[in-house]
This record gives structure tokens, sequence and C-alpha cells, in this order.
């Protein structure tokens, strides 16, 4: 199990092409590139408060290739959650999740509760759609995970992608401010209080 510490390592899986990157570099950088270079590891880091301690959020944006296992148990061994990312355009990118979701729970077995959530990407692409949103749902739902579709090219629910993640740790109380909700519910604000902000 991953030591407590000051660091909450986030973990981004899925074949190449899915968007993994581009979820990341919009979440961090609110930026999108078009073309596509393949990752073999990248880390970004955001600041975050929690309980009035400064913390990192740590995201770790894996290969899409399967030529590195040794990186994948090390990043997993390592992570305190998982996105497993498809591309809703791509069935094909949706199997290939299994293999890695089955060595996440290897390695962190079935026990522990760590969040982990499955991500159909690209869902702006509805003429090329080949998973449906419910097909998603049904996965999540057999590997007991949660679902959300995302599009790092409009830039839907990637906020709300991470902000998902944080609420659903159950050893720590965290939590990202999204910065066009804060007007829309003063309910909200309180509860955020005790939990982590971005800075």
């Amino acid at each position: 199990m991953p030591e407590q510490s000051n660091d909450y390592r986030v973990v981004v899986f899925g074949a190449g092409g899915v968007g993994k990157s581009s979820l990341v570099l919009r979440f961090v950088k609110g930026t999108f590139r078009e073309s596509y270079i393949p990752t073999i590891e990248d880390t970004y880091r955001q600041v975050i408060t929690c309980n009035k301690n400064i913390c990192t959020l740590q995201i770790t944006d894996t290969t899409g290739s399967h030529q590195f296992p040794a990186m994948q148990r090390l990043s997993i061994s390592k992570g305190h959650a998982f996105i497993l990312v498809y591309s809703s355009t791509s069935r094909q990118s949706l199997e290939e999740l299994r293999p890695i979701w089955e060595v996440i729970r290897e390695i962190k077995g079935n026990e522990e509760e760590f969040p982990i959530m499955l991500v159909g990407n690209k869902c702006d692409e509805s003429e090329a759609r080949e998973v449906q949103s419910a097909m998603g749902e049904g996965q999540a739902k057999a590997w007991k995970c949660n679902f959300m579709e995302t599009s790092a090219k409009t830039n839907h629910n990637v906020k709300e992608l991470f902000q998902e993640l944080l609420n659903m740790e159950k050893n720590r109380n965290m939590s990202l401010q999204l910065d066009g909700k804060k007007n829309k519910s003063q309910k909200g604000t309180r509860k955020i209080k005790e939990k982590c902000l971005l800075m």
C-alpha cells in the first residue's frame, strides 16, 4: 500500500491514441493539441491544499504501448487512484483496458478500497462512436469502478473527472474547486472548507 504522504498520485492508463495526454494537459494546462505525440511516461503536478496542509496532486501519464510492463507495475504499486481511458470511437481500446485492470487488482488486492474511474474520452465524436455510454457503464459496473464520458477537445467533464476521482478517496478528504461552479451552489462551499482545494 502506498505510504500516506503529501503526494496524492493518480495514474492514467489506456491504449495509444485514446487521449490520455490530451485529458491530462487539458486539466493541468488548459490546452489541447490536435497532433498525436506518443508518450513514454510524463508526470504533471498540481498544488492543492488539504485540511490546511499543502500537498501535491501528481498525475502520471503512462505509455499506450505494452512495451514497458515493469514501469506499468511500478506506477500501479505507487498509485493512489487510477483513470482507465478508452476512446468512445474504438471498442478495441475498451477491451485493451482489461489486462491493465487485472494487474491493478493483482497488485492492489481486492480488499483495498482505491478509486478507479473508467473514462470514455472523445465523446464529442458522435459520428464515429463505437462504444455507447451504456456499454461503458456496464463495464464500469462489472469492474466495480465509477464511469464518466469526457472530451479533452471540448473540455467536457475534464475537471469534473478529477473532482470525482478525489471524491472517491476514502482515507483523505480532498476536493478541487471547480471554477464555474462556485456561484451555482453556495451550499457546496460550506462542505469544501475542510477539503483540498486546487490553488
